[in-house]
């Protein structure tokens, strides 16, 4: 029953992956590595290739990282599902897990079959570029700032729990 009832942040959990997947694919198809394609004055499509983590982190290592970041991402997503089935009811929280399994599920796949997880959403301004990412990374930020957002609506809960009740009208506290 616990595993019928966490199925929907599993299920969406693979409807992440699987888009993340098949945008990268239509990418890959349109594009060769290191094109670029204009879409606005501050977003371009490219394709780039990352062997690292976040905004490239040990991308420049000589290859270990590769197993070093898909240890770390399958410990994360046991980790997160066990979460998931933990806290099953909690609706925000299930949400923002489930997206960020299926970003992490999604960048696993990259480095398992490319060595380099499939980058291609540049956005830049007034000359400032920020790092291109993809839509598994975009699912993994909003994963976690809903995370803070649950938290915040969670201790609310509780700080309101421990409010002492108001006395009765007519009667001074």
């Amino acid at each position: 029953m616990r595993l019928l009832e966490s199925a929907r942040w599993f299920a969406l959990a693979v409807v992440v992956a699987v888009l993340d997947q098949w945008t990268k694919h239509v990418v890959q198809q349109h594009l060769v590595y290191g094109d670029s394609i204009r879409v606005t004055g501050f977003f371009d499509l490219v394709l780039v290739f990352n062997p690292g983590a976040a905004f490239s982190f040990l991308s420049s290592a000589s290859g270990w990282q590769r197993e070093l970041f898909i240890g770390i991402a399958l410990a994360a997503s046991i980790f997160m599902a066990t979460l998931i089935v933990r806290h099953r009811t909690r609706l925000l929280f299930g949400f923002a897990l489930g997206m960020i399994l299926g970003g992490a599920i999604g960048n696993v796949i990259d480095r398992w079959m490319l060595g380099a997880v499939v980058d291609f959403l540049h956005f830049h301004v007034a000359g400032y570029y920020w790092p291109a990412f993809n839509l598994a990374d975009s699912a993994i930020t909003c994963g976690a700032v809903l995370l803070v957002w649950d938290s915040f609506q969670d201790q609310r809960a509780r700080s309101a729990s421990r409010e002492p009740a108001a006395p009765p009208p007519g009667e001074a506290p």
